[in-house]
């Protein structure tokens, strides 16, 4: 049975609080890894792959306008978005450069929707797993490589108020580009704890206090049946994997969530939703 579950560098700032389509039949890991192949390969013609982070749309970019701790690199607007900005009374620390659609365009990987707006800026920075504070729900990722299923996961838990999402530094997507699209702003709600091994992150949550809960479509009980309590970690697998055996491991619970239709997995974005609006009602 599939599983539920189907992922750089740390957002968090102030708290702790484009779209890439590949040949016909391509999965969504396959055009992962291809968008970092072709995002490292220009930022290394730039000489910075490791350190810029790319935005674009309306949503991620004016999120991101309005966190003090972006720090801004590169601004580009087109003269339709310049003048929307001025109308909805945003305001950047840097003023955008006006340029053409086109300019931003070919900046990026083809179909990505920019609506005009493009930004390089500087990775945000959290000190690291022992210091997420022990409340709330903190997502926790094994290894999620596609970054629109990261993205989604980000919006979702930005809607559900949660403490932190940790994930690997290898085997997951950067929060850049696609991701940070299809985040629609979150990267600047949501912090990102980048850990090199992940059990020993689930550890460091376990000693803080976390109750650490796997998202598995074997689990042994049903999400909403278990005693839930804060601070809680959802772990949740990677597309098409589920979690790795050692991450079972380490889980308190592996859980299921019980669907009533025909189909009983779900794209790891759904589940962590699901998974998310379970928790909230039962802690």
């Amino acid at each position: 049975m599939a599983s539920h579950s189907s992922s750089g560098r740390p957002p968090q700032g102030g708290k702790f609080g484009g779209k890439f389509v590949g040949k016909p039949g391509a999965t969504q890991e396959q055009i992962g890894r291809r968008e970092r192949g072709e995002r490292a390969r220009r930022e290394t013609l730039r000489g910075d792959a490791d350190e810029t982070v790319i935005m674009y749309g309306w949503h991620t970019v004016t999120a991101a306008l309005r966190n003090p701790a972006r720090q801004i690199r590169k601004f580009l607007a087109t003269e339709n978005a310049a003048r929307k900005l001025t109308e909805e009374g945003i305001v950047a620390k840097v003023a955008p450069e006006v340029v053409r659609p086109s300019a931003i365009a070919e900046r990026l990987l083809p179909d990505a929707v920019h609506q005009g707006l493009y930004l390089e800026t500087e990775p945000l920075t959290f000190p690291g797993v022992e210091k997420i504070p022990a409340r709330g729900v903190v997502l926790v990722l094994d290894q999620i490589t596609d970054p629109h299923n990261v993205g989604a996961i980000f919006r979702s838990a930005a809607a559900f108020g949660v403490t932190a999402i940790v994930t690997t530094q290898r085997h997951s997507p950067d929060a850049t580009g696609a991701l940070a699209k299809a985040a629609s702003g979150a990267l600047e709600h949501v912090p990102l704890v980048s850990v090199q091994n992940l059990a020993r992150g689930l550890a460091a949550l376990k000693e803080s206090g976390f109750l650490v809960v796997g998202l598995d479509s074997d689990g042994e009980a049903d999400l909403a049946t278990l005693k839930l309590r804060a601070p809680l970690a959802l772990v949740l697998g990677a597309e098409g994997k589920g979690l790795r055996q050692l991450t079972k491991e380490i889980c308190d619970h592996v859980a299921r969530i019980d669907l009533p239709g025909e189909i009983k997995s779900l794209n790891v974005s759904n589940a962590a939703a699901l998974g998310l609006y379970v928790a909230s009602r039962g802690i």
